[in-house]
């Protein structure tokens, strides 16, 4: 379920990227006007150049720079995030055992299977809409990026190697990147997952093909731009939540369980002797 939760997230996400096409046309200037266009879009881009004069007016490094700047500053946040994914994995096989006491499908059985799921979460303290915040807070982040590339002319005219800033990736290189990131990301977080299933499965790989569908539409920063933050998340998976680490835990604790096990018992027949 935790899965699903995570596919409408990165589909709202990409529906708003997909909406700015239709947003104004009005330049990042001083003349902008608006707390969206005046305040947030013309800092943004002030400083993206900012940064980008820092490297001899290398727009593609500004918006590399921006990527990593922005993910450190929301670290925090998506470690949360992490950590409560890891509390849902983990809780995940008692919230089936609460599915399967509920076969039927009507209104009031599903009312007390959530209510039972719901009162066994906070029993466990796990804020199930934890997630949400750092998706919240890059929304507008993208959404402000998407814009200025389009207000700004430097940032429209930049290049990063072979593909113009702000047009499609020509060789669709970045887009598949993207995509394989995207997968990458969404495998180390369900390969430890304890409960598997055919949507799991299935959003692991519809996921990367929406990234990639969408992709070749964005301008190239954009792409860049999905390209580093979905890196940066592989990293952050790998530090904060190793599937690798999870499953070696599980190993270990299972052969405990049964080695405790076995002793119980092997105590138990002496004692019957």
């Amino acid at each position: 379920m935790e899965q699903i939760k995570r596919w409408s997230k990165m589909t709202l996400l990409l529906l708003f990227v997909m909406i700015l096409s239709a947003c104004t046309q009005q330049g990042a200037d001083q003349q902008s006007v608006g707390l969206w266009n005046g305040v947030f879009i013309y800092n943004l881009s002030r400083f993206i150049l900012w940064l980008s004069h820092l490297f001899n007016n290398n727009y593609a490094i500004g918006i590399i720079l921006f990527t990593i700047i922005i993910r450190l500053i929301l670290w925090p946040l998506n470690s949360m995030q992490i950590k409560s994914q890891r509390k849902m994995m983990e809780i995940q096989p008692e919230l089936e055992k609460i599915k399967a006491k509920y076969p039927n499908r009507d209104r009031q059985s599903m009312e007390l299977m959530q209510q039972e799921q719901q009162a066994f979460m906070e029993e466990n303290e796990i804020n199930q809409f934890a997630g949400c915040l750092p998706l919240v807070i890059q929304l507008p982040v993208m959404m402000g990026l998407y814009q200025a590339i389009f207000k700004t002319q430097e940032l429209r005219q930049g290049t990063f190697f072979w593909a113009h800033l702000g047009q499609p990736d020509p060789l669709f290189i970045l887009p598949l990147i993207a995509a394989g990131l995207t997968f990458a990301n969404t495998y180390l977080t369900t390969l430890s997952n304890p409960v598997k299933n055919s949507t799991t499965t299935v959003m692991m790989y519809v996921m990367p093909i929406m990234i990639l569908l969408i992709s070749f539409r964005l301008p190239a920063a954009v792409t860049l731009y999905w390209v580093i933050t979905n890196l940066i998340s592989v990293i952050q998976t790998l530090l904060l939540n190793n599937p690798y680490k999870i499953l070696e835990e599980r190993r270990l604790k299972e052969e405990a369980e049964r080695e405790k096990q076995r002793r119980l018992k092997k105590a138990l027949r002496r004692a019957t002797k």
